[in-house]
């Protein structure tokens, strides 16, 4: 912003600020100063700003006709004098208030902030909608009706609109892409009531006191157990919930898994990132034992320098425990 002025040759008037405009409404300021970018180029993103006060500034613009020199510099003037004596500056609107306060304040204080602000209408639904990860929005797109689902869609970024679609049963992707055609003609308030009403039903669900889920959480615990432990407990889960004890099974992630999990093409960027008196160890250990096809694998699938000299080194080191 400040480079449109200075290209405007009115940046050498910042301190102190002319006394001229000083008679100057801050709403007519505010709109030279929008005119004076606008006429240089500057990029200015006036859709950032909420409804009403794009609106004000519209209406103020419509409602000006000529400005002197002298008017337009100490207006400039003051601006920039303004800009250069801002210390802190706050976030903009109480997403991004709590986005900055985010692991100081509850959970629960946050949904109460979020729910307040939503009912006043200060802040833009789909500004929380839109960020939200595809677990979220998944079943939005699933179970609300196509019509709000082709809202959706339309509102997200291209990218992530398509991921979301190929994740939908081919029919519902079907019927949900050509809704998209018939929400042309919807007016704006139509879709913030609508995102409005998906964050209402976000702040109805009660707060999670685990960040994960429970097949994470059980995953992370079995990844540490000892291997007889983890294959007595995963029998018992699949006596008791097959398809739990399925899913908690795909969460895991041991050494023998390491084949599976990992494309031999990434095998040389990720030995590369651990230090090798630790790989030295791990293979070792591994050619002793049961997990010896492992250990190999690995090591076919590095330079065969690198894995030469960890094979000296794996039987100048002896016996691992």
């Amino acid at each position: 912003m400040a480079q449109g002025l200075n290209r405007a040759g009115l940046s050498r008037l910042t301190p102190p600020p002319p006394p001229a405009g000083e008679a100057l409404s801050s709403r007519e300021k505010a709109a030279i100063i929008v005119r004076l970018l606008l006429a240089e180029g500057a990029p200015i993103r006036l859709s950032a700003l909420p409804d009403h006060m794009q609106a004000a500034l519209t209406e103020q613009m419509a409602s000006m006709r000529l400005v002197d020199r002298n008017t337009l510099a100490a207006v400039v003037g003051e601006f920039l004098h303004k800009l250069e004596s801002v210390g802190l500056a706050f976030p903009g609107g109480i997403e991004s208030a709590i986005a900055l306060l985010d692991g100081h304040i509850s959970s629960s204080a946050a949904s109460r902030l979020r729910r307040l602000a939503g009912n006043s209408g200060r802040i833009d639904p789909w500004e929380r909608l839109i960020p939200l990860p595809a677990d979220k929005l998944l079943p939005v797109l699933s179970d609300e009706s196509i019509e709000v689902a082709a809202v959706v869609l339309s509102k997200l970024p291209v990218a992530r609109a398509a991921d979301l679609l190929t994740r939908l049963p081919g029919e519902r992707a079907r019927r949900v892409t050509h809704a998209v055609s018939r929400t042309g003609n919807i007016d704006p308030e139509t879709v913030r009531r609508i995102g409005a009403a998906l964050v209402s039903q976000l702040d109805a669900q009660p707060p999670r006191a685990f960040d994960n889920g429970p097949v994470e959480r059980v995953g992370a615990i079995l990844n540490v157990t000892t291997a007889s432990l983890r294959d007595e407990l995963l029998d018992g889960l699949s006596s008791d919930d097959a398809e739990f004890a399925d899913k908690v099974r795909r969460a895991i992630f041991t050494f023998a898994h390491i084949p599976t999990r990992i494309l031999a093409r990434d095998v040389p960027k990720i030995t590369r990132v651990v230090e090798q008196p630790v790989l030295i160890t791990a293979l070792g250990g591994a050619l002793a034992g049961p997990l010896a096809p492992v250990a190999n694998w690995l090591l076919e699938n590095m330079s065969p320098r690198l894995a030469q000299g960890l094979r000296e080194e794996i039987e100048a080191r002896g016996r691992i425990r």
